[in-house]
């Protein structure tokens, strides 16, 4: 069996387990310590409904910039009490559409539900977790 077919197999098992509710704790968003991938824009609602800070990052695979905001992001996830949401733009059209995001990347700050702090470019991390913070 090729590696390709494992990982195949790996994730359809993950996904009946998830479907079938085996083995899933239901996860909180103060237990994050990854970002959430975003799937629908139902999913991304259902994330700023719980309430608390969610840091939305619409990015896109081959965007540079990108790619350079991408382990802070990981580590607001870590080190915060944030859920991290990331969007990507290509995969997600019309959800970057509703949220009119013109250039990548692009951050979304929401705090207890309500769309707060919208940030185009990279960012420093500092920067980053001080408005989180200030929010939370």
């Amino acid at each position: 069996m090729s590696e390709r077919d494992q990982i195949r197999e790996q994730n359809a098992e993950e996904l009946k387990n998830k479907l079938s509710g085996e083995g899933a704790e239901e996860e909180t968003a103060s237990d994050r310590s990854e970002p959430v991938h975003v799937e629908s824009a139902e999913h991304l609602q259902d994330l700023v409904d719980e309430g608390g800070v969610v840091l939305t990052d619409f990015y896109a695979d081959w965007c540079g910039p990108c790619k350079m905001l991408e382990p802070i992001v990981n580590e607001i996830a870590a080190e915060t009490d944030a859920t991290v949401a990331k969007v990507d733009v290509d995969a997600q059209q019309r959800l970057a559409q509703q949220y009119r995001v013109q250039g990548v990347p692009t951050m979304y700050l929401f705090a207890d539900g309500e769309q707060v702090e919208q940030m185009v470019g990279v960012r420093q991390k500092d920067q980053l977790v001080s408005l989180v913070q200030q929010y939370a």
